[in-house]
């Protein structure tokens, strides 16, 4: 690509640069510095880190450092540019359209979801009463986390969770942040509603429960992430009682939902199988052993309620295929694959 051509994508915000509903939020002096970034080949960008008084943070797919004034990322913290107070409320107000009690259940749940699916994390001091957090106030930290959906990367794992002839197997995706459970997940909800996961399987009705609007990307009604034609969205629910709703209303024969972990959404997951629905779901967990040992998941393990478990890491790049193992946590042969290219990944 040009040089010119980099210089207009990184004007918009196009590419693997940032979108513009992000580089809108910035201040002008770290979107100038983004921007000179993009125009000499800067990619890839997962997170964009803001802390008050403190450097720039930017996280690429194999890379991070502190952004300078001139786009580049610097090793040494003392060399990127320091976000002051005015510019991170600046951001803040941003976010909030000048008004915080717009967004009072997302300050209390602890993130922002903007258009497009991109998700803003938020630090700053909690606010308690009766032992919940009500809301968050004097705000210090933002994390800027972009997303990027990989079209096809869970027809790779196709063999390997079919179940029977024609459906896929209940699933628990298991791995720590940032290493690919949530895009499996988005394009196993796509892929199974179309009808193009695996030869032998017909599209299937799907039913979401996404909590954190991160499967859907929804904001304001809108979906920014196809899940496909037969897939229907229950935004922003806790996940127990979304997926019995979605059970019990929604007649789905495959339900997915991100991030389970605690009591109540293993009693929900139970009763889901129970009734006969397959189950896509992901945990954080670096291994089977890791997962076994919480005693939220132990009993999921211990109940074999899953009939795969794919692990992943980010060992050669975010969804490494660590393994994946049947219900009695055997490893199954040929699963030493990189999910959405097929090159061999590492050996666990």
């Amino acid at each position: 690509m040009s040089q010119v051509e980099n210089q207009r994508r990184a004007k918009e915000g196009e590419g693997n640069a940032v979108p513009g509903v992000v580089l809108r939020l910035m201040p002008g002096r770290v979107r100038d510095a983004l921007r000179q970034g993009f125009s000499r080949g800067l990619s890839g960008i997962e997170e964009i880190r803001i802390r008050r008084e403190r450097p720039v943070q930017v996280c690429t797919k194999g890379h991070e450092g502190f952004l300078t004034e001139d786009g580049r990322l610097a090793r040494w913290a003392d060399r990127g540019m320091v976000i002051s107070t005015e510019e991170l409320m600046q951001i803040v107000r941003g976010l909030s359209q000048s008004s915080l009690y717009a967004l009072e259940e997302e300050l209390r749940r602890g993130y922002i979801t903007l258009p497009g699916g991109h998700r803003v994390g938020l630090a700053g001091r909690a606010v308690v009463a009766g032992g919940r957090i009500q809301t968050q106030v004097d705000i210090t930290g933002l994390n800027f986390r972009i997303a990027k959906p990989v079209v096809g990367v869970s027809r790779v794992l196709a063999p390997w969770l079919i179940d029977g002839l024609s459906m896929p197997a209940s699933t628990l995706i298991l791995s720590p942040p940032q290493c690919g459970k949530t895009t499996l997940l988005r394009d196993l909800a796509y892929h199974l509603s179309i009808g193009a996961w695996h030869p032998r399987v017909p599209p299937l009705k799907v039913a979401v429960v996404d909590e954190r609007s991160e499967l859907a990307g929804t904001f304001q009604g809108r979906h920014y992430h196809d899940l496909g034609p037969r897939t229907d969205v229950l935004d922003g629910c806790p996940k127990a009682e979304g997926m019995m709703m979605m059970v019990r209303s929604m007649s789905p024969e495959v339900l997915i939902t991100d991030e389970v972990g605690g009591a109540a959404d293993i009693a929900a997951l139970m009763e889901a199988v129970g009734s006969g629905v397959v189950v896509l779901a992901s945990a954080h967990a670096a291994s089977l052993a890791d997962a076994e040992s919480r005693p939220a998941l132990r009993p999921l393990l211990e109940g074999r309620l899953f009939r795969r478990y794919v692990v992943l890491s980010r060992r050669q790049g975010p969804m490494t295929v660590e393994g994946v193992f049947d219900e009695a946590g055997r490893r199954l042969k040929r699963d030493q694959a990189k999910a959405g290219t097929g090159r061999p990944g590492p050996v666990a």
